[in-house]
């Protein structure tokens, strides 16, 4: 069974420390081991009025296949690899070769101070971009998503991107069916793309803006459909610019980025859960023929429709 540890540093956020432990073991069958432990074995402060006690220490870590590394307000004063605590370094020297690496909001500085991320593509909380930039010039920032995917380490943004990024793991590793399963026990949104943006500070669209909502339900069950940008505007009665900006607002993507992720998301769940041929889902899907699907899969998840089929065709869940 595949084990995840959590590392639980002082002044650790609750929130973020709960969130391998909910999602990995809401699966519909145990897939996941998840054990909890700290530097020492010992109890550590949380960042509410409480501290937490667990039974395991960091010698766990050289046993881990994926360890989560939650997010304490004190990490974004790790500047710099001398202010990385021992005891810390430490812990991540015991990390095996092909362990994946997560870390969940400002946790991604203890990463980076530690070299981790040197080189690579990382997110961490918009908030403190700018001085994770500054600091560390060698990270390929994306300061706006919600979380990166670089292989064996992934970084999220802040609270509830953890969740999302929990629920992609899950899905890399068994498939959406799986993942769609572990959101309805969460009561989650069952997927958000990690290039969705952050919900970053900015004016409010005025309260009397209609929104689009009701388009995006229209245009999901019409995505076999050729849809255009003048289609959508024309549903929502908004001008293509309007619509374009009020859509953005909403969900942080353009309506054609937003439109490509739903109909490989479709695309995934009928490959994972029907018979039909490759031209068929990708009819279905919107993509319209069989080479479209594969160029748009393949960016999304890196493989063929046949092996992602054969890698997560449900069989029973």
């Amino acid at each position: 069974m595949h084990r995840v540890v959590v590392l639980a540093l002082d002044g650790v956020i609750p929130f973020e420390l709960s969130l391998a432990s909910r999602i990995f073991r809401a699966t519909p069958r145990p897939l996941y081991e998840v054990l909890t432990c700290t530097l020492d074995g010992r109890p550590v402060q949380t960042a509410a009025d409480f501290s937490i006690a667990v039974e395991h220490d960091a010698s766990i870590i050289e046993t881990a296949d994926t360890l989560v590394i939650p997010a304490a307000h004190s990490h974004i004063e790790i500047t710099a690899p001398e202010l990385v605590p021992p005891a810390i370094l430490d812990a991540l020297a015991r990390v095996r070769p092909g362990t994946r690496v997560v870390s969940i909001c400002v946790a991604s500085y203890l990463l980076a101070a530690a070299g981790l991320l040197d080189g690579r593509a990382a997110t961490t909380h918009w908030r403190d971009a700018d001085s994770f930039r500054e600091h560390f010039p060698k990270v390929r920032l994306a300061p706006e998503v919600l979380f990166v995917d670089d292989g064996d380490v992934l970084t999220s943004a802040g609270a509830a991107a953890g969740v999302d990024l929990c629920l992609h793991i899950v899905r890399s590793d068994h498939g959406s069916e799986v993942a769609n399963y572990v959101a309805r026990r969460c009561v989650v949104p069952p997927w958000r793309d990690g290039g969705q943006a952050q919900y970053i500070e900015r004016s409010i669209p005025p309260c009397d803006a209609e929104g689009t909502a009701a388009t995006r339900a229209w245009a999901l069950a019409k995505l076999s459909e050729p849809l255009q940008l003048d289609d959508l505007a024309g549903h929502a009665r908004m001008s293509r610019r309007t619509f374009t900006r009020r859509f953005r607002e909403e969900v942080g993507l353009s309506p054609g980025q937003w439109l490509t992720v739903q109909r490989v998301e479709l695309a995934r769940h009928l490959l994972e859960s029907t018979d039909l041929t490759v031209d068929q889902v990708a009819e279905r899907a919107g993509f319209g023929t069989g080479a479209s699907l594969r160029q748009h899969l393949h960016t999304a998840c890196g493989v063929s429709p046949q092996a992602y089929r054969r890698t997560f065709r449900v069989s029973e869940v």
